[in-house]
């Protein structure tokens, strides 16, 4: 056994039989040499996991490996930067530490099973994150980090990554979001949530010419959802312009209302695109099975009503207040009013996180449930015509606005920029999609337009209900 224990280089290099019985469990400890543990003793919180598949995989070719694990302080310097961190000020490597892993000169990837290195930590900043990286050598000419070959679990004081290859690993806490992308997507999304607000009055405008003339169109309980959440939608678009608006640092009492305001459009809008999936599902699903007297009355109740009582219930624990989004060098990238920052964390994920996934686990549903209505109707009617269904694909995309698909991809978020980007330009659209799909279902035939656009099962299908 071979050992190098300086200030900044730890290591330690072991022969190994190929032919072992379990897997090999080392420490990590930082301030002292890898060395073995077994699985009687107390795990370390830092800690590698070497599979014993991996050495059994080696067995065709020899019976012994040069096992070789270090640790490596880089220190502050730019040695392992790279590129992509370099343009990202605030991102480091944790504690400046690499961990690196060899057998001898035995190149290792595409691990059936994983190795895993268990890195210790205190709870990240709110708007910053860890990922498991390595050192690729191929990127650009000098290297860079990569994730390929890596999956990265997340809990409050460890990480756990679990990598298909041997080489150096480390772990990288870089912000979620930088003060330049805040202020991107905030300009996107005010570009898109004023585009919006335009389209959503168009639509309650429409609607009430619709109203005025054809006296039909009153009775009915569609348009009269779909305007609901266009009220609903054009409110919160408007709170969060409010929000997010520059000025003079509001009082305590303004942000706290500020706050309840937003949170009560966000869970009205949250609401109604339920109550719209819910409508689909009557209209679709069940059809004239169901009778519901004062109908649109009790949607309203529910659409308006209980978000109230939410925030409310909120609002009376003191929830609300000032909120700022922090980078690794605590400096503030967004402040706005929302839920209290730190002290109200459980609110926030229980009536905004935990009420979001339930009506998107809904709608996602109900959605799917109304897709194969429609095409198997389509395939039914379509008789041996060949070709795609655009029409039907047409008629799902029109009511995945309406149900609210572009919010769906806010769970998409944890897995890059990229799809931050995505989920702010699509879900800031919203309002125009409806207002499409509200145009060209009612205006200027509605039974024309039902007819031509492959949603005639739906349009001729009047709501069981009466007020």
């Amino acid at each position: 056994m071979g050992i190098v224990n300086t200030s900044f280089l730890k290591a330690v290099v072991q022969s190994v039989s190929t032919n072992i019985s379990e897997d090999l469990l080392f420490s990590l400890t930082p301030s002292q040499v890898p060395r073995p543990v077994t699985e009687e003793e107390h795990e370390p919180p830092d800690r590698v996991r070497l599979p014993r598949s991996l050495f059994e995989s080696l067995q065709d070719s020899r019976s012994v490996v040069r096992l070789a694990i270090t640790l490596l302080d880089i220190g502050p310097g730019n040695l392992f930067k790279g590129p992509e961190l370099s343009l990202e000020d605030s991102s480091s490597v944790l504690n400046n530490r690499l961990v690196g892993l060899s057998l001898g000169n035995i190149s290792v990837s595409r691990l059936a099973e994983p190795l895993e290195i268990t890195f210790s930590h205190q709870r990240p900043p709110s708007n910053m994150t860890f990922s498991c990286v390595f050192w690729d050598v191929t990127k650009g000419s000098t290297g860079d980090w990569s994730s390929t070959g890596c999956s990265t679990e997340l809990s409050a004081k460890r990480t756990v990554c679990r990598c298909d290859h041997l080489t150096f690993f480390a772990l990288l806490l870089r912000p979620i979001l930088d003060r330049a992308t805040v202020q991107a997507l905030i300009r996107i999304s005010q570009a898109g949530c004023g585009a919006s607000m335009i389209f959503l009055a168009f639509t309650v405008l429409l609607y009430a010419a619709l109203r005025f003339y054809r006296q039909r169109f009153k009775s009915e309980d569609a348009p009269k959802v779909h305007v609901a959440l266009s009220i609903s939608l054009f409110l919160l678009n408007l709170a969060f312009f409010i929000n997010v608006g520059h000025g003079r640092e509001p009082s305590d009492a303004t942000c706290w209302a500020r706050g309840a305001i937003f949170h009560y459009f966000l869970l009205c809008t949250f609401t109604w695109m339920g109550l719209e999936a819910f409508h689909l599902y009557l209209l679709v699903i069940k059809v004239f099975n169901t009778y519901f007297g004062h109908y649109f009355l009790k949607l309203s109740l529910v659409g308006w009503g209980l978000p109230a009582l939410i925030v409310i219930g909120t609002g009376s624990a003191n929830s609300y207040g000032h909120y700022a989004i922090r980078d690794k060098k605590n400096m503030a990238t967004l402040e706005l009013c929302w839920f209290r920052e730190k002290t109200a964390v459980s609110a926030l994920y229980v009536t905004v996180h935990g009420y979001f996934l339930i009506t998107c686990l809904f709608s996602a549903v109900v959605l799917g449930l109304v897709a194969w209505k429609i095409f198997t109707l389509s395939t039914a009617t379509a008789g041996k015509e060949q070709g795609p269904n655009w029409k039907g694909v047409l008629t799902v995309l029109g009511l995945s606005s309406l149900v609210g698909v572009t919010w769906w991809l806010a769970i998409l978020t944890p897995l890059g920029r990229s799809t931050i980007y995505v989920f702010a330009l699509f879900n800031s659209l919203q309002g125009v999609f409806i207002f499409c799909w509200f145009a060209v279902l009612y205006f200027p035939s509605r039974t024309a337009v039902a007819s031509s656009s492959g949603t005639a099962r739906i349009d001729q299908v009047h709501t069981a209900s009466q007020e």
